[in-house]
């Protein structure tokens, strides 16, 4: 079995010749370009490749994408939380609400499939990521393929975690969704101003008193299939944060704090309580760093699969979703969220998503599902 040459993608980049990989953020401030995947549990991996050079190899597979990606069947999909257990988890994260826990948080289950051909070069992840910026272009979109490393990530996230250029750095926080425009709610407008004082807070730890703006909030960001409301809250470093700066900003706004909760502390313990698997990648960060230029960019890590290899009944594709629940949120209009956002790309990876936007059968997971524990 062939096995890809460690390689990433981003932002019209395509990197290649793997120098280094570490774990330690202060290389993000050293030299050279790196790739970088933090999992929502706190691991993370830098890979500093040494050619990195404009990727016209993905605008073509994009026009015409590889047919050689075998992905999973569109049944065979099974998820950490069914139905019954996730709306059961919706209400329970409310009743922390009304007991004054916590004022928001984000509840996500993981979805699991078995990869037909265990060969790497059939379910190479970057053909993935060809097909997801075909069927779901995404303006974070990004492939990071680290074998021998672990990491096989593809991305179709449309959610800035961080942004830095120079001493500025920015976050473009997503919090309300639905299919147009007119049906997002109230709730949803609430939600997303309080994970704008959260991402504020965060921000003020690394930033210079003062300069910590919100420059866009609850803007209407149209995407395939549904639309966001975004905001941007922006900063400039503080002088003493600035030689070290990524390890700083990891280390004082990570996880993301849209899909964690407010207060964050909190909302990360009523998660590991109610959630039954690890998220991984998924609302971890994926994206890039030009340590020479003092630039990056990383997206939460939604709209994500990763690749899972060495289990014993055989390699694995994941993915996330979730929702943010509030006071006002409805259990089931939750879970049908977290659908919404999952049958599109859950459809793109079992090859069924038609040109003309038509979905096949069988790609929802709405089913009851087993426990992701049982299931690899």
């Amino acid at each position: 079995m062939s096995v890809p040459a460690p390689l990433a993608r981003f932002g019209g980049l395509v990197a290649t010749d793997l120098r280094d990989v570490t774990d330690d953020p202060t290389a993000l401030d050293s030299t050279g370009w790196w790739a970088v995947v933090a999992t929502f549990e706190g691991g993370l991996t830098c890979a500093r490749f040494g050619d990195v050079r404009p990727d016209p190899g993905h605008v073509r597979a994009v026009r015409n994408p590889p047919a050689s990606w075998r992905g999973p069947a569109p049944g065979d999909w099974t998820g950490s939380l069914d139905r019954d257990a996730y709306v059961a988890g919706v209400r329970r994260v409310r009743e922390h609400i009304a007991a004054g826990d916590v004022y928001q948080a984000n509840l996500c289950r993981v979805l699991t499939a078995p990869l037909p051909d265990p060969d790497p070069a059939a379910s190479d992840v970057d053909r993935l990521a060809a097909l997801l910026a075909r069927g779901n272009p995404a303006p974070y979109a990004g492939t990071v393929r680290l074998p021998a490393h672990g990491v096989e990530v593809a991305t179709a996230s449309p959610e800035l975690f961080l942004r830095r250029d120079g001493d500025t750095v920015s976050s473009g926080p997503i919090k309300g969704t639905a299919r147009t425009a007119a049906e997002l709610l109230e709730k949803d407008h609430a939600e997303n101003v309080m994970i704008v004082d959260l991402v504020r807070n965060d921000l003020g730890r690394v930033c210079t008193p003062g300069t910590v703006t919100v420059p866009a909030l609850c803007a209407v960001e149209p995407h395939p299939g549904l639309v966001h409301l975004v905001s941007t809250v922006r900063g400039g470093l503080a002088p003493d944060r600035r030689r070290h700066a990524w390890a700083a900003l990891l280390a004082d706004t990570f996880p993301p704090g849209s899909v964690t909760g407010a207060p964050k502390h909190r909302a990360l313990q009523l998660i590991g309580a109610l959630e039954t698997a690890p998220r991984g990648p998924y609302c971890g960060a994926v994206g890039w760093v030009d340590a020479d230029r003092r630039t990056g960019e990383l997206a939460v890590g939604i709209r994500t699969f990763w690749i899972e290899r060495g289990l014993p009944a055989g390699p694995v594709l994941r993915f996330g979703t979730g929702a943010g629940i509030t006071w006002g949120s409805d259990p089931v209009r939750e879970w049908e969220e977290t659908e919404l956002k999952a049958d599109r790309l859950l459809a793109i990876a079992s090859g069924e998503y038609g040109e003309e936007g038509a979905y096949g059968h069988g790609a929802r997971v709405g089913h009851p599902a087993r426990d992701e524990r049982t299931t690899t």
